[in-house]
C-alpha cells in the first residue's frame, strides 16, 4: 500500500517522498497518510472498493471545474485503490468550533464560516449539479425508494434491534413505506451529497472545503442541509441553526433565482427525522459493533435529536410509538421526584473536553496527567482502568488515590447543595493522554464514592475511549 502512494507520489512530484505518516482513521474504512517531501506535501487515500474511489475522483475533477471547494486529486492508481490529493491541513470545522460548542457562544469569525460552508453546500448541490455524469455513482444514480428503505433497514436492525425494544415487523414495514413515499416527494432536487458534516469540511486558508462526498448521487436538496444543520454531535443553538437555514434559502435564491418552495422548512424537518435514523443507524453499527468509542459517545446527541423530531410521525402512528419507547429506554427522563443525576466520564485530552448538554453550562473537569501514566508500559498498554493491574499500579505507583480523596472534598459539598436546592444534573469529568487508563480509573473510583455516600443520587457513567457507553452506575 505505502509502496503504491509511493510511486503515485513519485509520478506527480517526480522524486520519492521523505515521510509517510498514517493519519487517524475517520468512520468508513479508508485509510489515510500524509507524504512528505521537496515537492511539499500530499494526502495519499487507500480504499478499499476501486469503484467508490473512482466515483471520488470523477466527482472531485468535476467540482472543481466549477469553482466549487473541493481538493485536487493528483494521482489514481491503476487498480483503482489508491489515490493522492490535496493536502487540505488538519483542521476540520467540527475541531475549529469545538470551544463554541463548550460554551454554546458563537463568535462573528465562526458564524462567517458556517454561512461560507453552506453557500459552498448550495453551489455543491446546484451548480455541480450542471452537467455531472451521473452514472460515474459508486450505487444508485438518483435517492430511491428502494435506497431509502435499505437505510430504514439499517435502523432496524443494527440500532432498534440492538436497543431490546420490542416492535411488530409488518406494522413498522406499513410506515416505513410511508415514510420513504413522502421523502421522494420532496423537491427541488441537486447533488445529494450524503454525508455531509462538520466533519467533511476542512478548513484550508480559512476556507472551507468539502471532503468525502464520494456516496453522492442525485436527490432531493433537504437531505444534506438536514445533514449539517442537525449534525447530532454539532449539537447548534437554534438561533445558529435559523441563520444556517435562513442563509441556504438567500444562496439558492442567488444562484437560481428562484425561491424554495413554501413547504421548504416542512419537508426539511421530514428529512432531518429521516436522517437523525440514519445517524442512528451508522452509531449503532459503528459503536455497538465496531466498538469505536466515538460513535458510542455521539448516540445520546442523536436520541435527543430524536425526540424532537417525534411531532413530525403523526402521519406514521406505529413508527411514532415505537420510537417513543426507544427514546424513554435511552434518555430515561427524569421528573423532579427522581432526584439528582451526575453523569461521570473519562475522556481523551486529544480529542477534547466533553460537552455538557444539560443545559447547565458545564461542570467539574479534572485532569489526571499529573499522576505515572500506567500507559507508558508495555504490560498495561492494551489494558483500561477498569482491569486490576492497572488499578493495582494506580494505586501502588501514582498517588492518584490521595488525589481523588481531595475531589472528594470539593465533590461532595457540591452534591448536598444541589440536593438541598432539588436541582437535577451534574457532570464530572476526568481527562488524561489516551483516555484509557488513569481518568477511567478515576472516575469508577468517584462513582463508588458517591455511590456509598449519596445512595439516593443516580449516577451514569461512560468511557467513550474504551468503547463503554453511557450505563447507570451500579
Amino acid at each position: 500500500m505505502e509502496k503504491e502512494l509511493s510511486r503515485l507520489y513519485l509520478s506527480f512530484a517526480g522524486k520519492n517522498p521523505e515521510r509517510i505518516t498514517p493519519l487517524p482513521q475517520s468512520g468508513s474504512n479508508r485509510k489515510y497518510f500524509r507524504l512528505t517531501g521537496g515537492c511539499g506535501s500530499i494526502i495519499g487515500v487507500k480504499g478499499e472498493r476501486k469503484e467508490e474511489n473512482r466515483t471520488f475522483c470523477a466527482f472531485a475533477k468535476h467540482f472543481l471545474a466549477k469553482g466549487i471547494n473541493v481538493p485536487e486529486v493528483y494521482a489514481l492508481s491503476e487498480d483503482g485503490l489508491c489515490y493522492i490529493q490535496q493536502d487540505l491541513g488538519e483542521e476540520s470545522l467540527f475541531e475549529r468550533l469545538s470551544g463554541a460548542r463548550a460554551s454554546g457562544n458563537y463568535s462573528k469569525n465562526d458564524i462567517v464560516l458556517l454561512k461560507d460552508t453552506i453557500r459552498q453546500l448550495v453551489k455543491c448541490q446546484i451548480v455541480g449539479d450542471k452537467g455531472l455524469n451521473y452514472g460515474q455513482c459508486f450505487e444508485e444514480e438518483q435517492l430511491s425508494k428502494r435506497g431509502i428503505i435499505f437505510d430504514l433497514h439499517y435502523f432496524k436492525y443494527c440500532f432498534l434491534k440492538a436497543s431490546g425494544v420490542a416492535y411488530n415487523e409488518y406494522r413498522l414495514e406499513n410506515d416505513f413505506e410511508l415514510l420513504a413515499a413522502d421523502l421522494l416527494k420532496a423537491s427541488p432536487n441537486g447533488f445529494l451529497y450524503r454525508d455531509f458534516q462538520a466533519r467533511n469540511v476542512m478548513l484550508f486558508h480559512n476556507k472551507p472545503y468539502l471532503i468525502d462526498f464520494q456516496g453522492g448521487k442525485k436527490g432531493p436538496v433537504h437531505y444534506d442541509l438536514a445533514s449539517f444543520v442537525y449534525q447530532a454531535k454539532s449539537n447548534y443553538p437554534q438561533s445558529i441553526k435559523r441563520i444556517l437555514i435562513d442563509t441556504y434559502k438567500e444562496e439558492y435564491h442567488a444562484i437560481t433565482g428562484e425561491k424554495l418552495p413554501e413547504n421548504f422548512d416542512q419537508t426539511l424537518q421530514l428529512f432531518v427525522f429521516f436522517r437523525t435514523l440514519q445517524v442512528l443507524a451508522a452509531y449503532g453499527f459503528r459503536g455497538n459493533f465496531e466498538r469505536k468509542a466515538h460513535f458510542l459517545e455521539s448516540i445520546p446527541f442523536a436520541i435527543a435529536n430524536l425526540e424532537k423530531c417525534l411531532p413530525i410521525c403523526e402521519k406514521y402512528p406505529y413508527l411514532k410509538e415505537v420510537l417513543n419507547a426507544l427514546v424513554a429506554k435511552y434518555n430515561c427522563p427524569k421528573t423532579a421526584e427522581e432526584g439528582l443525576t451526575i453523569e461521570i466520564s473519562s475522556f481523551s485530552y486529544k480529542k477534547g473536553i466533553p460537552a455538557d448538554n444539560s443545559g447547565n453550562g458545564g461542570g467539574y473537569v479534572f485532569d489526571c496527567r499529573g499522576h505515572n501514566n500506567p500507559g507508558r508500559y508495555e504490560e498495561y498498554k492494551r489494558l483500561t482502568g477498569l482491569d486490576e493491574p492497572v488499578k493495582e499500579f494506580l494505586r501502588t505507583r501514582s498517588g492518584i488515590d490521595g488525589w481523588l480523596c481531595e475531589i472528594y472534598k470539593i465533590i461532595d459539598p457540591h452534591i448536598e447543595v444541589f440536593l438541598s436546592r432539588d436541582f437535577h444534573h451534574l457532570q464530572v469529568s476526568f481527562g488524561c493522554t489516551g483516555g484509557h487508563h488513569r481518568s477511567v480509573y478515576s472516575a469508577e473510583a468517584l462513582a463508588a464514592h458517591i455511590k456509598e455516600k449519596y445512595p439516593q443520587v443516580r449516577i451514569v457513567i461512560s468511557h467513550p475511549e474504551s468503547g463503554v457507553a453511557p450505563h447507570e452506575y451500579e
